[in-house]
């Protein structure tokens, strides 16, 4: 067994990268031989653009499945039964990255006649990709065994370590960090282009110790452990999230702009408020799926919005939403961002060439509520993988939503915080202009939360609002201690009679058949949409009529704020621990 992972480790040793450059397609002694390699600045140049071309996210979407305000088809580790003999993610392809940012950071010093301003900024690099390799992994695991430098593959002592603390294994994250944000570059050639800049560094940061921070204050014990923190740290990383947002703020590089749905549907990066992103192009060839995920019941998860979460979107003078039964009702006099996330009455995609007035599709949603957030109006995109919408990775949004939280968990958010965060984003994404700060907590939102501080509940409100479809929001209930509401019903569209065809938009064809099973369909037209008690599948609140239902029994349990250590590496390494609850 040990000889098998010492061939494994000396594998990933090799294999470096797979292209990016005439180095990497070298023979692997030469790949390993840094004297011939490390020779100038180019050199280096090359290595870490193979960081950029490996290592980048695609888009973090995925992160949103299954979460409580969005329907999915099945979010397996929520739904099915779960144990440490299916878990994955400790291969030797999981590691690799570590060991190549390592192994740079091992020699990228030997290129001679470099300022020392150089080489912390390429160092700074290294250790950024790090810092974000070990953070995906802590989400995962929590603690995991951290490496400084590459492990020789005869090197035992380190090849079966045990698990670093989370404590520590974030504490060495954050050193990279905060190495990062002060050594990165923000010259012309470093930034707004795939490079990692100061600028990407500190909203990175801002995000990760607000993730910590948070996490350390709502989870009363370790998940890892069982048992108590080893220290408060809570306000360590809510402190340094409001540092990083705010030198970042300063800067006055980023603002938020007046189109939001642009800064998603757009090949052409807008690069006021988009800081990090994944650039895609008809030209280069470098197209995504996501249009098609979005708009095929086979090719995608049907993601579907959440009736209570469409809710939660405020009315466009400020004042929370009460219950609209009718669809195209809903989106009248709302936060603009309702209409540029779901698909609303009025929405218009072309269709062979024209332009077609469109309805839900529930060949492709379970609820009514249709995301068109990253969706081409084209049909042309819906069946292949040719989009060429650049896919924002973090936005200067984000940033202000970070340094708005964090501060509100400090206690030290005041009514200028406000208005130059939330007041900014609802008024510039929103179209809201009347943005006073909160004084009294929204009950139905203290309620679904469970707090009663009124800005906390509104800054919660706008993080799903403004960064739905982005990735957080398994993270953010993960944080918050929250993970209860993924159990939750997801609820659709309000349907007045069962038995009846009804036509969504108004515009004379009838789009969906709602029937009991028991019935039949009774060959009326629209789309069929079946309701009967089995699971993954549909019903109505009130029986014969109200809110649609879309039920899949989920399992979110306590142990499931952290996921086990596979049980193939605990029998490669017996000195890993098993998180607590999986034990």
């Amino acid at each position: 067994m040990k000889i098998m992972k010492k061939i494994v480790i000396l594998a990933s040793a090799i294999l470096l990268f797979a292209s990016c450059s005439d180095f990497l397609q070298r023979d692997p002694d030469a790949k390993l031989n840094s004297e011939t390699y490390f020779a100038n600045e180019t050199s280096l140049k090359t290595y870490i653009n193979g960081f950029i071309q490996s290592y980048t996210p695609s888009s973090a979407i995925a992160r949103e499945s299954g979460s409580d305000i969005i329907a999915t088809t099945k979010p397996s580790y929520f739904v099915d039964d779960w144990n440490p003999d299916v878990q994955s993610g400790w291969s030797s392809s999981d590691w690799n990255a570590i060991y190549n940012i390592n192994y740079f950071l091992a020699h990228f010093r030997e290129v001679p006649n470099l300022s020392e301003a150089t080489y912390n900024h390429y160092e700074a690099t290294a250790r950024f990709w790090r810092a974000l390799q070990y953070y995906d992994k802590v989400l995962t695991f929590g603690g995991v065994p951290y490496y400084f430098e590459p492990i020789d593959a005869d090197d035992e002592e380190m090849l079966y370590k045990p698990r670093d603390s989370r404590e520590a294994t974030m504490a060495y994250i954050l050193e990279d960090l905060n190495f990062a944000c002060d050594n990165l570059s923000t010259e012309t050639a470093w930034v707004n282009n795939a490079n990692i800049s100061k600028y990407i560094a500190l909203a990175i940061k801002s995000r990760i110790c607000l993730f910590e921070g948070t996490y350390r204050k709502y989870h009363k014990t370790n998940p890892e452990t069982g048992g108590a923190w080893a220290a408060d740290e809570s306000q360590k990383y809510l402190n340094e999230a409001v540092d990083a947002a705010q030198k970042l703020m300063a800067t006055g590089k980023y603002s938020i702009t007046t189109d939001y749905r642009a800064l998603f549907t757009k090949e052409a990066m807008n690069y006021t408020e988009n800081i990090w992103y994944h650039q895609y192009s008809t030209a280069s060839f470098h197209t995504h799926d996501l249009t098609w995920y979005f708009t095929s019941g086979s090719m995608g998860s049907k993601w579907s919005g959440d009736k209570e979460f469409i809710q939660s979107y405020l009315n466009s003078d400020g004042t929370p939403h009460t219950t609209t039964e009718e669809w195209a009702e809903e989106f009248k006099n709302r936060d603009l961002r309702l209409a540029q996330t779901w698909m609303p009455p009025t929405y218009i995609k072309k269709v062979g060439g024209v332009n077609v007035t469109q309805a839900p599709d529930f060949a492709v949603t379970y609820t009514g509520y249709q995301p068109i957030k990253w969706n081409l109006d084209d049909n042309t995109y819906d069946n292949a993988s040719i989009s060429n919408n650049s896919v924002p990775l973090i936005r200067y949004a984000e940033v202000l939503l970070n340094y708005a939280e964090a501060k509100a968990e400090l206690g030290t958010f005041n009514e200028s915080d406000w208005n130059n965060t939330i007041a900014v984003l609802r008024k510039n994404h929103g179209g809201i202009n009347n943005n006073p700060y909160p004084t009294q907590a929204d009950p139905q939102l203290a309620a679904y939360y469970g707090i009663d501080n009124p800005v906390l509940l509104e800054i919660r409100r706008e993080r799903a609002v403004e960064l739905v479809f982005e990735g957080h929001r398994i993270n953010d209930l993960m944080r918050w201690h929250r993970g209860d509401l993924i159990n939750k019903q997801w609820y659709g569209l309000y349907i007045p009679e069962v038995n009846k065809s009804y036509d969504l938009n108004g515009d004379g064809t009838m789009d969906i058949n709602v029937y009991n099973q028991a019935d039949g369909n009774g060959g009326r037209p629209g789309t069929p949409v079946m309701i009967s008690n089995a699971n993954g599948g549909w019903t109505l609140k009130d029986g014969n009529s109200g809110w649609l239902q879309y039920n899949l029994a989920r399992r979110f349990t306590d142990q499931r704020y952290l996921h086990p250590i596979p049980a193939a590496a605990i029998v490669l390494n017996p000195n890993l621990a098993q998180n607590a609850a999986w034990k």
